[in-house]
């Protein structure tokens, strides 16, 4: 399975044509698609425009399995921070817990977003 992030379901909704030739690419693979509950936080663009795009995202969600948070993406989260932040490398919360459920969860992590690659151990791909 391969796990969305934020800046891919953004891409995606907005029609970016490398994230729409990613989408196709892997909807024509069969390849299960989910997102983290984090990275469904996209909405809140959407709920700021509303109308179309708002249902087409609500739509994209509905159609991905949701990675929830527990406890040992909660503690890897907080492992993975303290190692980016001694090495001077800091990610946000958000980007923390997308990575640690993706990990948790033995997901890769699409996204355009190249600092995902800092964390170890972390799957990522781009597009």
């Amino acid at each position: 399975m391969v796990s969305f992030d934020t800046t891919f379901l953004i891409d995606l909704r907005m029609g970016a044509p490398e994230a729409l030739l990613k989408a196709k690419e892997l909807e024509d693979s069969g390849e299960p698609k989910c997102v983290t509950s984090p990275a469904a936080a996209f909405l809140v663009g959407a709920h700021r425009v509303g109308g179309r795009q708002l249902e087409r995202s609500r739509a994209l969600l509905r159609s991905l399995v949701l990675l929830d948070a527990d406890l040992e993406a909660c503690d890897e989260a907080g492992r993975i921070g303290a190692q980016l932040f001694a090495r001077g490398e800091p990610l946000s919360a958000n980007d923390l817990l997308i990575a640690a459920i993706s990990k948790r969860h033995g997901q890769r992590l699409l996204t355009r977003d190249r600092t995902f690659s800092r964390v170890l151990g972390l799957a990522v791909e781009t597009y």
